[in-house]
């Protein structure tokens, strides 16, 4: 144990953020050509030096290297139309902030509108231009000086890393072929097999290794590093855990060592503050604009059917906590059958009239914004099902109760999608629920937002009965 914790207390961060000399080259560039541009914009339309202009330059760097860091510019080499997209975003942010902060010392006046519009169109266009410079530059240069590499590994796995690998202009490794752990399997790529590992590293004079085997034959690695140890070759694990259904995966340290995370509610730390804020917000906005028609709806309930106004049902929520949903009641009131439950059909003589209208409308949900203020709902998510349904599916679709591990919602990606009211098929649950994994490792407040916009498109849909 002693043995271990001093390894662990190791100073040096497992994690580390590897800045290649071209990073670091492409980010002091851009803060040149930013100052370039903006000093020879404020000596050809302001024609002097302001203290101003200065302090606005200086707060943009300062916003600039944040946000930068944050969007990962100088640490994604993507394709040239994606690089565009990133930077505009990022560049755009940076120059909101330092707006921002300006403007709150009471300076922003004496900078013009003209000088900022040039400024920002200039500025873009400018780093766009020496971020493809750069890329040429070093593409031209890497190409020359490419490092041979092999996986070991005989899977498609193995062989999509070779492909990737190979076609990424950023990586200096050429992998050269793979070494299958089998003497009978020769997969496409294939150039030998674990016997003959150190006769291929001296004959074609490979420097990198990538350890790409399947789970099954994980338990090789660690004779198959101590064979390579002594060749001062780069040496790297790549574990297929995309072989597994993933939710919000990640990679931590903890204790010095490395924590894969194969699952993981997206709603941790200012995650869940940020989603409970705008859903609270949205909620309270959202109930005082409807309150004539819910007040409406529920006296046309009340006065048109016998029964209670609102229909309350046990839903299996986040991290799979029960709690009770709240809906208009829209059907007449009838004896449910003990561990069975219907969904609501096409034409159900169960609905009543008053129930037709506000089912297709979906104004039959607005009470559920109630379960947004209580804390139990959030305005966009994974669609709750009763928990008979839970119990059924489950047993049906692999992964099924994944879906729990964010706060179900009002309205979901897979609503808006024309995945909404009856399931009478398993494959249209599967789509849903496989709509409701993609929202969930790839949730954001924005994806939030534009799915609330869409849903306005989808009320009316077919489905909706």
């Amino acid at each position: 144990m002693e043995d271990i914790e001093s390894i662990a207390s190791i100073g040096r961060p497992l994690l580390q953020r590897r800045n290649s000399l071209t990073n670091v080259l492409q980010s002091l560039i851009d803060a040149f050509v930013v100052l370039t541009i903006f000093a020879l914009l404020m000596l050809n339309m302001v024609g002097a030096i302001s203290y101003d202009h200065v302090l606005f330059a200086l707060i943009m760097l300062g916003a600039m290297a944040g946000v930068y860091d944050y969007f990962g510019i100088y640490r994604r080499n993507s394709n040239p139309f994606k690089k565009s997209f990133d930077l505009i975003k990022a560049w755009l942010i940076s120059l909101m902030i330092a707006l921002t902060l300006v403007y709150l010392l009471q300076v922003l006046h004496h900078i013009s509108r003209e000088f900022l519009v040039s400024f920002a169109v200039a500025g873009f266009f400018g780093q766009f231009f020496a971020h493809l410079l750069l890329r040429a530059i070093h593409i031209a240069r890497t190409g020359k000086a490419k490092v041979n590499a092999i996986i070991i590994g005989s899977d498609s796995f193995a062989n999509y890393l070779r492909k990737r690998i190979n076609t990424n202009p950023w990586v200096r490794d050429h992998v050269i072929g793979l070494l299958s752990l089998s003497e009978s399997k020769t997969p496409e790529g294939c150039i030998g097999n674990i016997a003959n590992l150190l006769n291929v590293m001296h004959q074609h004079e490979v420097r990198t290794v990538y350890l790409a085997l399947p789970f099954e034959d994980a338990g090789q690695i660690k004779s198959i590093y101590e064979k390579l140890q002594d060749l001062n070759v780069d040496v790297h694990w790549v574990p297929n855990i995309h072989a597994l259904k993933l939710i919000n995966q990640s990679v931590k340290e903890l204790a010095g060592f490395p924590v894969i995370t194969l699952s993981e509610t997206p709603l941790i730390g200012t995650h869940q503050l940020k989603k409970s804020v705008v859903d609270k917000v949205l909620a309270t906005i959202a109930l005082i604009a409807f309150s004539p028609i819910m007040l409406g709806t529920a006296l046309a309930i009340k006065f048109t059917s016998a029964g209670p106004v609102f229909f309350k049902q046990p839903r299996t929520g986040w991290d799979g906590r029960e709690f009770m949903i709240w809906k208009f009641r829209s059907m007449y009131v009838h004896q449910i059958e003990a561990d069975k439950l219907q969904q609501a059909t096409k034409e159900d003589p169960r609905i009543t009239p008053v129930g037709r209208f506000i089912r297709r409308t979906s104004i039959d949900e607005l009470p559920q914004l109630i379960n947004v203020l209580i804390g139990n709902m959030s305005m966009v998510g994974p669609r709750p099902h009763a928990v008979q349904h839970n119990k059924e599916y489950s047993e049906q679709i692999s992964a099924y109760l994944c879906r729990h591990r964010i706060k179900p919602g009002i309205t979901g990606l897979a609503q808006v999608r024309g995945l909404r009211g009856e399931t009478e098929e398993l494959e249209l649950m599967s789509k849903r629920v496989e709509s409701d994994m993609e929202y969930i490792n790839n949730w954001s407040i924005t994806l939030d937002i534009i799915i609330l916009f869409k849903t306005a498109f989808t009320l009316f849909g077919s489905r909706a009965y």
